[in-house]
């Protein structure tokens, strides 16, 4: 698929959602995130979105002792993620920003089924998309789900949306000299097991070509500061 320089796919976990509840989801947070989602289709980019499900439920966790299979558990975790796409597109569509889900599990009464060429389609329309249900396989997490989403529909960059301004060389919230690393390549991430996304997926975009951009999407214009590659724009990215 031929990269398109106007199209991107942002990844945010489920847990973002959640806010100080730790649980569940908070309207405001879903507000925000829709705002700054809008502010970037105004501008005339094509936007994809992969949310995580870890607000309600992670495969691992629900699996830990025994008592869940991980497949089970991963399922669950998949259909946790089609709560937050459903969310998050009542949320752009009351931002009157035109939006479709697209689910990689069959649930035609919520959402879409899967489809590449639809996806793009409703892109090229000016048309959000939320890609939910993982990948729909277990044992892959929704940061690699991302990766292949963005591979597939042909975007320059997969956005990784944090709580922090991009990769540090040490923790920032305890270290008052911590730098910000504005460039890191896969390799570097891999073998540094920089937590940015789980190395399957930093492999894949590797394999892809695909820039991972690290970003602090929670104050307030910084995702379309980046996009226009403004100079006092923080961010870090993997290439």
């Amino acid at each position: 698929m031929k990269r398109k320089n106007n199209r991107i796919l942002i990844k945010f976990s489920g847990e973002a959602l959640a806010g100080e509840n730790k649980f569940g989801i908070d309207t405001q947070i879903l507000k925000d995130l829709a705002n700054e989602i809008k502010s970037v289709v105004k501008e005339g980019y094509e936007v994809a979105v992969v949310i995580g499900g870890g607000n309600f439920i992670r495969g691992v966790s629900a699996a830990k002792d025994g008592i869940i299979k991980r497949t089970s558990g991963d399922y669950m975790g998949m259909m946790a993620t089609v709560i937050n796409a459903v969310a998050m597109q009542e949320a752009l569509e009351h931002d009157n920003v035109p939006v479709r889900v697209q689910s990689a599990i069959k649930m035609e009464e919520i959402a879409e089924n899967f489809i590449v060429r639809r996806a793009i389609r409703h892109l090229e329309k000016g048309r959000v998309v939320i890609f939910a249900a993982g990948s729909g396989n277990p044992f892959f997490t929704t940061d690699t789900a991302g990766v292949l989403r963005a591979s597939e529909i042909g975007a320059s960059a997969i956005i990784k949306a944090t709580k922090v301004d991009g990769i540090y060389n040490k923790d920032p919230e305890k270290y008052e000299d911590a730098k910000l690393l504005k460039e890191i390549n896969y390799d570097e991430a891999l073998k540094e097991h920089i937590k940015v996304m789980d190395n399957t997926a930093i492999a894949l975009a590797r394999e892809n070509k695909l820039p991972i951009i690290v970003c602090n999407m929670f104050k307030k214009g910084n995702l379309l500061e980046i996009l226009n590659k403004n100079k006092n724009a923080k961010y870090s990215i993997v290439k």
